[in-house]
């Protein structure tokens, strides 16, 4: 198998996460966040939904990290993203945080609007 090593220009990547923290730019961040490649901020959970639609010409897709069990986004989220033309995809956080990665890597338009995890 060959390993390709991610670089990442000046995007922020999540570099680790545990129970009840992310780790982004060296920083440990212990509440839900939103990771874009300019850096990381608050995220209310899934009633913040002004702070994902300000997003919108920025990115192209939102990979929501669920906590540890993928879950379902409410209906009313996931109607105003697609409105405003921002796809969505729900996943665990893990998944959420490594898909994230690769593709903020590749200079893509992503974000992820991530739960922490209660347990690794």
């Amino acid at each position: 198998m060959r390993l390709t090593e991610l670089e990442f220009d000046d995007a922020q990547p999540v570099q680790g996460y545990g129970p009840g923290f992310f780790r982004i730019a060296g920083e440990v961040v212990a509440a839900p966040l939103i990771v874009t490649a300019s850096g990381a901020g608050p995220w209310g959970g899934y009633t913040d939904l002004d702070t994902l639609l300000n997003m919108k010409g920025e990115i192209d897709v939102i990979f929501f990290g669920t906590g540890d069990e993928i879950g379902y986004l409410p209906r009313e989220l996931k109607d105003a993203l697609d409105d405003a033309g921002i796809g969505v995809e729900a996943m665990n956080s893990p998944a959420a945080c490594r898909t994230y990665n690769v593709l903020v890597s590749e200079g893509r338009r992503v974000a992820a609007a991530l739960l922490p995890v209660t347990k690794t």
